[in-house]
This record gives C-alpha cells, sequence and structure tokens, in this order.
C-alpha cells in the first residue's frame, strides 16, 4: 500500500514539474505568436491582451522551484515585460512598472544563462526597454509635456550613456522649461563627444551663460574653453574680448589680443579686434557725452579729445587688417565710422565704395 502511495506521490511531483516546464513552452508558443500577429498590426488592445498572456506564462514559471531558475523562463519574461513597455503609449504608468519588470527579468536571464544561449532574447529585450524609454519622451515632447519629456530624456541617456542624440534632446527639453543649467549641462555632454555641431553648441551655452544666468564668469569660461578648441572662431574672441571691456578690463582685453597678434600677425580678424578694443572705448566715452547737460561745454571737449585718441589708436588696426584682407567687410565698417566721425570725407568714400563691391 505504501509503494502505491510513493509512487503516486513521485507521479504527482513530476507532473507538476512538468507542468511548469510547459509554462515556459507556452511562453515560447506565445511569443513567436506574438511575431506573427504583428504583421498584421493588431490594434493596442490586442497587442497588449497578447502580451500580458505571455507574461502570465512566466509569472507561474518562476514561481515554481522546479522552473524558477531556468534561463528561458526569464529571458522570455524579459521579451514579454519589454514589449509591454515599449508598446503601451496610453499609459505610462504601466510602461514603467513593465520595464522596471523587464529590467529585473535581464537580470536574472544574464546571471543564469552561463551558456549564452539566451543572448539574442537578452539583447532584444534590452532594446526594448531603451524603446520604451525614448517613446515616452516623444510623446512627453509632443504632448508639449517638457519636465517628462526631460525626465525620460534623461533616463536614456543613463541606459545609454553614448548616445548623443539623448543628451541633445534632454538640453532642448531643458531649455524650453528655463532649467538652463540642466540645458548647460547636457549641451556640454554633447560637446565633448566632438560632435560636428560642437562650435554651434558652444555658442548656445555661452549665450545661456550670459544672457539667462548672467553669470560671466561661467561665460568667461566657456569662451575660453570654446576659443582653445575653435581658435579660428571669431565670435568666440570677440564676445570675450567685449565682456572684459564691458567690465572696464582693457587691460585684459589688450593681453588676450597681443598674444592672438604675436601668434598669427596675418590674421586680418586678430587685428580688427584689436582695434575693437580702442573703438568700443570710444563708443563708451560717445554714449557719455551724449548725457552731458549742453551747457558743460568743457567736459564736451574733452570727451572729444578723449575719442579721437582713441580712435586713432583704433585706425591703424583698422587699417592693417583690410590691407591683410581687402575684402574682410567688418574692418571696412569700422573704418567707415572711424573717417565719418573725423569728417574725412575722400577716405570715407572710398571705403564706402569698397563696401559696395563686396555687395552681390
Amino acid at each position: 500500500m505504501k509503494k502505491v502511495l510513493f509512487s503516486i506521490l513521485f507521479a504527482g511531483a513530476a507532473t507538476l514539474a512538468h507542468a511548469q516546464k510547459s509554462e515556459v513552452a507556452d511562453a515560447k508558443k506565445e511569443w513567436g505568436l506574438f511575431q506573427i500577429t504583428m504583421n498584421q498590426k493588431p490594434s493596442l488592445e490586442k497587442t497588449l491582451a497578447a502580451l500580458n498572456s505571455g507574461l502570465k506564462h512566466t509569472d507561474n514559471a518562476i514561481a515554481n522551484e522546479k522552473s524558477k531558475n531556468m534561463p528561458e523562463a526569464w529571458s522570455y519574461r524579459a521579451l514579454f515585460a519589454s514589449a509591454i513597455a515599449a508598446s503601451d503609449t496610453t499609459n505610462f504608468e504601466n510602461s514603467s512598472a513593465k520595464q522596471k519588470i523587464a529590467e529585473e527579468a535581464v537580470a536574472k536571464a544574464k546571471e543564469l544563462d552561463t551558456k549564452g544561449d539566451e543572448k539574442a532574447n537578452i539583447s532584444t529585450a534590452e532594446i526594448n526597454i531603451s524603446n520604451a524609454i525614448k517613446l515616452r519622451a516623444f510623446t512627453a515632447y509632443n504632448k508639449k509635456d517638457y519636465a517628462g519629456a526631460l525626465k525620460y530624456f534623461n533616463e536614456a541617456t543613463e541606459k545609454n550613456p553614448s548616445d548623443t542624440s539623448m543628451y541633445l534632446n534632454a538640453a532642448i527639453m531643458a531649455r524650453n522649461i528655463k532649467n538652463y543649467p540642466e540645458a548647460i549641462k547636457n549641451f556640454k555632454k554633447v560637446i565633448s563627444f566632438n560632435t560636428p555641431n560642437a562650435k554651434d553648441l558652444y555658442s548656445e551655452i555661452i549665450n545661456l551663460s550670459l544672457s539667462e544666468l548672467k553669470d560671466t564668469v561661467g561665460g568667461i569660461a566657456l569662451l575660453k574653453e570654446a576659443s582653445a578648441k575653435f581658435p579660428d572662431a571669431e565670435g568666440f574672441i570677440q564676445t570675450e574680448t567685449q565682456l572684459y571691456i564691458n567690465k572696464g578690463d582693457i587691460v585684459k582685453s589688450e593681453e588676450m589680443l597681443n598674444k592672438l597678434v604675436a601668434k598669427d600677425p596675418k590674421n586680418p580678424t586678430y587685428q580688427y579686434l584689436m582695434g575693437d578694443v580702442y573703438y568700443q572705448q570710444a563708443v563708451e566715452v560717445q554714449n557719455k557725452k551724449n548725457k552731458l547737460d549742453s551747457k558743460k561745454v568743457k567736459e564736451a571737449n574733452t570727451m572729444v579729445t578723449q575719442i579721437t585718441a582713441l580712435l586713432d589708436k583704433a585706425l591703424p588696426y583698422y587699417l592693417k587688417s583690410s590691407e591683410l584682407d581687402p575684402k574682410y567687410a567688418p574692418a571696412l565698417e569700422a573704418l567707415k565710422r572711424v573717417y565719418a566721425f573725423k569728417n574725412d570725407t575722400p577716405k570715407y568714400e572710398a571705403v564706402k565704395k569698397k563696401l559696395e563691391a563686396l555687395k552681390p
């Protein structure tokens, strides 16, 4: 009698183990069927129903001692959960929850899959997880939920630290919600990859630092960084020079440009910018003069003398710039302004003709 009882118990245990392994087999079948039906472009409702059905089989498989350590149980669990995460565009909470399940399943599958048999499934699940995050990001963006989009784009960069497009998108979202430090951080990350648009992105973060954050110190640091990387970009040099002028740090402006001129004396841009150091000072004095009471003739005359002296300092550099490159319009425009102030009509007209000749 006991032998019969033991036989029945053993048969029951074997049947249960087989039943749990069949859950994995059913999950495989469900996945294969899902792959086929996807070509028919089923509705989201039907897609999610099919995927949830497959996921249920893996729930049963990992719940049992006999099958919980089967690599296949976890790799297919990762497939179903990640596919739901990447498919559910209507419920971000469900998408995120299934993504978490998929991530846990991927980690467990990698731990158990010592032979590498589930490598393809694991890779597909990881791609689905990445796509799920991007899908939520772009969906939020299309809804003009820029804060939500930023959250998901940042998550995407954490998953794939080499995806420059996600850093760029995160930066744009941060800029849209006026989170300028976050925008600068992400733009700088894109720059660090030496992308073709790095020069333009430097201009962007410099502008954000100076115009939005009013951070002159940070702006100058970025300008120096940009100038070192793009030494021929006159815009960076000009902006930094202007900042020193605005601060009244003429010595620093001259020092910086003198080094550049010494390094490349035949560069027309450097010569022009050197002249601009003095010209901008002249403009500042002119602005002060314009605000003077008309009765303060003596003070006005003193200022005219100062302006003339500064323009006289600027003039040789503008001339040198124009000599090095006769078609360099900024130098010609500067010369026109100087000659206009000095009432030197012949030279003014001559420069004007040169400028007109440059027009297409």
